[in-house]
């Protein structure tokens, strides 16, 4: 009796939840009856909203980003293998450095469109499939597209109604690049911050559309910036990326050098094993 009794509840509950924002939400602006350009100003108010949530200036000079976490490892079927501890460095919006810890002797850096990777082998050029991933990574990025691509001139913008999403209502805003890749990003009515991005691209080859749906969470507020502490990320309903943050440090001034081929050749001299550095003499 106390299980049918709880379940009943809860249902009582999930409906007064319902009935609650229903008024909030038909008052919210229909965005099939909005005109183009009215719409597109909408999405832009919502998107300049979450900016100054964000941190405003704070978050708009970013200059660079340094923090530790530990990262989720799944295998192809979304299953939990484990946990990787990490170390990265970024400087958006198109360079990146990310090291196992606390060995920091498996090191992947990213610079625009070129890559590089060291691991037990030496030194190495990234992937070229792995460089074209970082490069669409950066196009769909949630500060990226917050800071500098919703500006762009070819970008289109439409309001694309409230919703609600993990029982929080939202505004959800699309975005549709020159790529034709649609990037939706759900904003917190409350607190104007982001909690959820989708970006659906087509695969030209398999004629397959892909969702990938990016959520944020566990928000800290450090140096004027707010920073999601919990990042997941999953590919048509299936996670594949599972981020969380002990600490992250702004504008710490990180040389462009981190982010180079011969940054990690000083570090092989430093973790290459011993019998390697002896064969090379």
């Amino acid at each position: 009796m106390r299980i049918v009794f709880r379940i009943v509840l809860a249902g009582l509950l999930l409906a007064g939840t319902w009935i609650a924002l229903a008024p909030r939400l038909a008052v919210a602006q229909d965005p099939n009856t909005m005109m183009p350009a009215e719409s597109a100003a909408k999405a832009k108010q919502l998107i300049e909203a979450a900016v100054q949530a964000m941190g405003g200036s704070a978050y708009l000079n970013v200059r660079d980003v340094t923090c530790t976490g530990k990262l989720s490892q799944f295998g192809h079927n979304g299953q939990l293998n484990g946990y990787a501890k990490f170390i990265d460095f970024s400087k958006p919006p198109d360079r990146d450095r990310t090291e196992n810890l606390p060995q920091r002797n498996i090191i992947t850096v990213m610079n625009g469109d070129k890559g590089w990777v060291l691991d037990r082998g030496g030194v190495s050029e990234a992937l070229r499939t792995d460089v074209a991933a970082f490069e669409a990574d950066t196009k769909k990025d949630i500060d990226n597209v917050l800071r500098r691509r919703y500006k762009e001139p070819d970008m289109v913008l439409r309001y694309a109604g409230r919703d609600v999403v993990d029982l929080r209502e939202v505004d959800w805003v699309e975005l549709v690049d020159s790529d034709d890749r649609t990037i939706r990003i759900a904003f917190s009515t409350e607190s104007h911050l982001p909690v959820r991005k989708v970006v659906t691209t087509r695969d030209p080859n398999l004629r397959m559309k892909f969702d990938e749906t990016e959520y944020y969470s566990n928000y800290h507020p450090l140096s004027g910036v707010e920073t999601p502490f919990q990042i997941t990320r999953d590919r048509n309903g299936v996670k594949f990326y599972q981020a969380f943050f002990d600490s992250c440090e702004y504008n710490t001034n990180l040389s462009d050098s981190l982010f180079t081929k011969e940054s990690l050749e000083e570090r092989w001299e430093k973790v290459a094993p011993r019998n390697k550095k002896k064969s090379k003499d």
